[in-house]
């Protein structure tokens, strides 16, 4: 028996309604797992989050902490270089032939040691021409003189005669200056940083000859930052430690430079080291801690950490009793 054609027309209707319902379970059920593990991340990591403020507060990486006095001994730690307290180059004060070079590098010299002579014949010669001339002229003075207690010249020819051997006198003396400047000596006691020239040269003036270090006390440089200048004073001290040789050595600020450097933002210091030591030479690097006036009393509290006790405090307190 054939239905109505209206419970056809209603069944498709209801076909696609069912089709759209049972599509929209599905998506559903599929996306409730994902919005369980959702949740539960969320709920875990709000229940961590506690933890990692409690970690960020007591973290002691972080800006709110206080440094340590590790932090503040990194901030006055400064690049430093040794340089002598005396050091020159001497220069040819002639044109000439280099004659005598003695010196060679590395050697030691005391003050007033001979470092170079130059052909000095000329010069000589003109010495000699010059004690020649101031002979003439002190027996041409004696002459007027004697002519002079016979009335037989005047007051005038003994003045003019009187003259001649001060005009002949100062000639001699300027050639003996000239060759005076045949030999180079050294100034100072040191040693022989270069040699610029060879024996047998021929040299223009004003070329120069050697290089010359001083001995004794070294120089400390460093550059420090110009935000420090209120804090520094001359006399601070200063603990350095050398590269080369991996030891510590106490200093003392000499001098503040007037000027900072505008583009660096930083000033130049000089420092000189309590004693001399024959290990060091100019020339070393290494690096310093600025010692605070405020932290002398307990700078043996803190010496352990900034580095700031010499190896003769450390001595001197082991052996005392």
């Amino acid at each position: 028996m054939a239905r109505p054609s209206g419970d056809r027309h209603g069944q498709a209707r209801r076909t696609p309604l069912v089709a759209t319902a049972l599509t929209l379970l599905l998506v559903a059920s599929s996306h409730a797992p994902a919005s369980n593990a959702q949740s539960a991340t969320a709920t875990n990591g709000a229940d961590a989050l506690p933890g990692l403020q409690s970690a960020a507060t007591t973290s002691p990486g972080l800006a709110t902490t206080p440094p340590g006095p590790a932090a503040a001994s990194d901030a006055t730690r400064f690049r430093v270089l040794l340089a002598p307290s005396q050091d020159t180059t001497l220069s040819s004060r002639m044109e000439g032939t280099l004659e005598e070079l003695p010196v060679s590098l590395g050697d030691s010299v005391a003050e007033g040691d001979l470092l170079a002579r130059l052909d000095c014949r000329i010069e000589q010669a003109r010495i000699n021409v010059a004690n020649t001339e101031l002979s003439m002229a002190r027996l041409n003075n004696e002459a007027k003189q004697n002519l002079r207690r016979l009335d037989a010249v005047g007051d005038l020819e003994v003045a003019l005669a009187r003259a001649e051997v001060e005009k002949a006198q100062s000639a001699l003396n300027l050639a003996a200056a000239q060759r005076d400047r045949c030999a180079v000596s050294a100034p100072f006691a040191g040693r022989i940083a270069r040699v610029h020239v060879k024996p047998f040269q021929t040299l223009a003036a004003g070329t120069p000859l050697v290089d010359l270090v001083g001995d004794g006390v070294l120089k400390v440089r460093l550059n420090a930052p110009s935000r420090l200048l209120p804090s520094l004073a001359v006399g601070q001290a200063l603990e350095v430690s050398v590269n080369e040789t991996g030891q510590r050595y106490a200093a003392t600020l000499s001098a503040i430079n007037a000027r900072v450097d505008a583009v660096a933002q930083t000033v130049e210091l000089e420092a000189r080291l309590e004693a001399a030591h024959d290990e060091l030479s100019p020339g070393m690097t290494g690096t310093a801690i600025l010692i605070p006036a405020s932290g002398a009393a307990t700078g043996s509290a803190t010496g352990s950490e900034t580095g700031a006790v010499t190896d003769t405090e450390t001595e001197a307190a082991e052996a005392s009793p």
